[in-house]
């Protein structure tokens, strides 16, 4: 399913008995010049969608990512998981979900499983891209937003068109701030490029978030 101009969601049957929590990846191994080749993926599907498994990823044209591509329906691969630590089931009231780029995968997938849920969890997204057609989900997002009274997202571009009207920043401290007002109240969730989740990291420290109220998943490029 293609998401964007060069980011592609796959799709999987989900296997019997194959439970996860929503923000946790797999590893998927296919056959890559005739080799067995293993990468990490965050899900970005959500444990209420019971029908299949899906994960998101960024089209490089690194020799892996074609081989990805070039998988048509009914084609097999090998999964295993699921793993991670940056996971959620309910258990905090309020979390802010801070993503870069394609970090956004299990934010989607939190998002959705507290949405289906219909949890009481007051969840502010913030998401920065480069421009309009670098942003994914953002068209379910809003319709999240509509069902769930809880759930705010704010985007904001660093290469955007002269069109767009809304933040042009990274994320940081003041976006935060003003975003979430209560943010000291807060868990954090952090997923991107590993520079990105560093400088969320130094951010958060800054603004006095405890380390043991961060969870954080870095997502390389491949």
């Amino acid at each position: 399913m293609q998401r964007s101009h060069n980011i592609k969601s796959f799709r999987f049957r989900r296997p019997d008995k194959f439970d996860f929590k929503a923000g946790q990846y797999i590893v998927v191994t296919i056959d890559v010049a005739g080799k067995k080749a293993s990468k990490p993926f965050s899900l970005s599907s959500s444990p209420t969608e019971k029908d299949h498994i899906e994960f998101t990823k960024k089209l490089t044209g690194h020799e892996y990512s074609n081989a990805l591509d070039s998988m048509r329906a009914g084609d097999s691969a090998g999964i295993s998981g699921p793993y991670g630590k940056m996971s959620f089931e309910g258990e905090f009231d309020r979390i802010v979900l801070l993503s870069g780029g394609i970090g956004i995968t299990p934010m989607r997938s939190i998002c959705r499983y507290c949405t289906d849920m219909g949890l009481d969890t007051d969840v502010v997204l913030i998401c920065s891209d480069k421009t309009e057609e670098d942003m994914v989900f953002w068209n379910e997002l809003e319709e999240m937003m509509h069902k769930n009274r809880n759930l705010m997202v704010f985007q904001t571009l660093t290469r955007a068109s002269g069109n767009w009207k809304g933040s042009r920043e990274r994320i940081n401290a003041g976006i935060i701030k003003h975003q979430v007002p209560d943010y000291l109240t807060r868990h954090f969730f952090v997923c991107g490029p590993p520079g990105m989740v560093e400088s969320m990291m130094e951010i958060l420290h800054t603004i006095d978030i405890p380390e043991e109220k961060i969870k954080k998943e870095s997502i390389t490029g491949y």
